[in-house]
């Protein structure tokens, strides 16, 4: 599993011209999920997300985790995450789970994010055709790979 994790002071997803997911201060997270992923990548990814130290303290430094601010969380499904650009120049998502496979896994993820958290986690719809709109805050963006637990 690979995320995206951006700070935002605000995101929200459309489908359809509808607002189906919104949030104020947290995070915005694009999670691609690829064929050989289990519940234990869910796991690792979620507690690391959710205790990452990202938000300013009262100093303006890096010390706060998205806990200690009580923040929000989006979570957007985006198997192109997972895509390969080593031949030519139009790329292969070979590696990106099925949906019959990454559907539960993302469903999981925001079902332990929520039980994480303490409260509902805000989400984009599955295969469908989103715009998502953000203010960056920072900008703050990490990479998150399970597969490469630096």
């Amino acid at each position: 599993m690979r995320l995206v994790i951006q700070r935002v002071s605000r995101a929200s997803v459309t489908v359809e011209n509808q607002i189906i997911g919104e949030i104020g201060t947290g995070l915005l997270v694009l999670l691609g999920i690829e064929h050989e992923d289990s519940d234990e990548d869910s796991d690792w990814l979620v507690a690391k997300m959710i205790q990452m130290r990202i938000f300013s303290d009262k100093e303006g430094k890096m010390n706060c985790s998205l806990q200690d601010i009580q923040g929000e969380l989006l979570v957007i499904s985006q198997f192109t995450l997972h895509a390969s650009t080593k031949k030519g120049n139009r790329p292969s998502f070979i590696a990106a789970a099925r949906p019959e496979q990454a559907i539960p896994l993302y469903e999981s993820f925001l079902r332990k994010a929520e039980s994480a958290l303490g409260k509902p986690v805000q989400a984009g719809s599955f295969g469908a055709d989103m715009k998502v709109n953000l203010l960056n805050d920072g900008p703050v963006t990490i990479i998150i790979d399970s597969k490469n637990r630096e």
